[in-house]
């Protein structure tokens, strides 16, 4: 089974620490989060033997030992989570800890979500325990395992703060409607950048720019994750991403395809864009807002626009595996993380949205400008126009990842 190894976001606010003198930076995630590249993940996942998804199990209840094991495992990304300046402690976990006497065994060991995947598949097929009470997956296979039946279904019992401060958009996606498997870890919109000393002072607010605008030959960029790019495509071209057909998907890359055959497109990215965009090389690109915190404060020629025609959203999502031997010191953890207090204390690090209501005044107590940052707390124009790639079947995902791989060369 392939993967490709690609820089996480959180690798990439260490990297620009240490760029930076070790000046304290704010971690994001900017991984080509979504398939790997391009049909990879999907075909990935099939060759190693992954059930067909859509037929989710009754996954049996696992025994919970929370009661007499007072711990919890969380698997995340690297530098996902806050981190003090001297890099020793991890402030939230600790909290946590003193204030239900519930020890964290935090591994940051996901760098991928296809790798991820590979790794605990054989336990989760096998009905195993992972040795994982709580993880953090991004949406598209957040949804595959839900249809797999290889996570829990969370008691809203045990999660008072999280059910009453979950912001209402966040609330019923289509692969886990009314939120019965997972809960938010953080937003991800994506945007349009652009270096306004590269563009002369020209903004750069659209995606057709980036397709057509001759003075940005050669120097415009994409993502290679293929749910934001052919996303902001399509909303571009008038179309809803949540209600994709084949021939708009199909249209989309065509649209797409014509860019990159007059040579207007100089290539798709993961997360290395930002330091095109830094030095120069990459005039324009479709982006991951958290990124473009840090970038700002180090390049004021760092510029964003959310296009008129609505942005693509996604989310990382906390999930329990199937077996996990300490789901309720894991429902405990999930809602820990929904008290406004502590999601700030989250979001100032890794600057990416906070799905909590109240965020925004806790964040002023710690900075106001962070709580002023779009970036970070959208306003009520941009959450109107935020959008969602819907849920993909098994076929439509083969299909539109294969697609998306040849256009992308990869």
């Amino acid at each position: 089974m392939e993967h490709h190894e690609t820089l996480s976001p959180p690798q990439r606010a260490a990297l620009l620490r240490s760029m930076n003198g070790g000046r304290a930076a704010l971690g994001r995630r900017s991984l080509l989060r979504a398939a790997g590249l391009g049909a990879v993940a999907t075909a990935g996942l099939t060759a190693c033997g992954i059930p067909a998804a859509g037929r989710k199990g009754d996954t049996a209840a696992s025994t919970d030992h929370s009661a007499q094991e007072k711990v919890v495992n969380f698997s995340n990304w690297d530098q996902y989570i806050d981190v003090s300046d001297d890099g020793k402690h991890r402030p939230s976990l600790e909290q946590f800890t003193k204030a239900t006497g519930i020890k964290v065994d935090y591994t940051e060991d996901i760098n991928d979500n296809v790798e991820f995947f590979g790794k605990i598949k054989p336990q989760l097929s096998a009905g195993q325990d992972t040795g994982r009470d709580l993880m953090v997956l991004t949406d598209w296979l957040a949804g595959r395992m839900i249809r797999l039946g290889w996570v829990q279904q969370l008691d809203a019992a045990h999660l008072p703060h999280a059910f009453a401060n979950l912001e209402q958009r966040f609330r019923s996606p289509d692969w886990d409607p009314g939120r019965a498997y997972s809960y938010p870890w953080a937003g991800i919109p994506t945007c349009i950048a652009y270096n306004k000393k590269v563009t002369k002072g020209r903004k750069v607010t659209s995606v057709s720019q980036l397709l057509d605008d001759p003075a940005l030959k050669g120097k415009a960029a994409m993502l290679s994750e293929m749910r934001d790019t052919v996303g902001m495509t399509l909303l571009d071209m008038g179309k809803k991403p949540e209600t994709v057909t084949d021939d708009d998907y199909d249209a989309a890359l065509s649209r797409i395809q014509g860019a990159v055959d007059k040579g207007q497109i100089r290539k798709f990215t993961g997360g290395e864009y930002t330091d095109g965009l830094s030095k120069g090389d990459i005039a324009a690109c479709i982006a991951w807002a958290g990124d473009l915190v840090q970038l700002r404060l180090d390049d004021p020629n760092i510029e964003y626009a959310f296009p008129a025609a609505g942005y693509m959203t996604s989310t990382d999502n906390l999930l329990i595996p199937a077996k996990a031997r300490h789901k309720t010191n894991a429902e405990r953890l999930i809602d820990w993380y929904y008290q406004p207090r502590i999601a700030a204390e989250l979001a100032a690090y890794t600057t990416y949205v906070s799905p909590v209501m109240g965020v925004r005044e806790e964040l002023a107590k710690i900075d106001q400008s962070l709580a002023d940052n779009p970036l970070i707390i959208p306003n009520a124009q941009m959450n109107a126009t935020s959008h969602a790639f819907r849920s993909l079947s098994e076929d439509e995902d083969t299909r539109y990842e294969a697609k998306f791989s040849k256009l992308i060369g990869a």
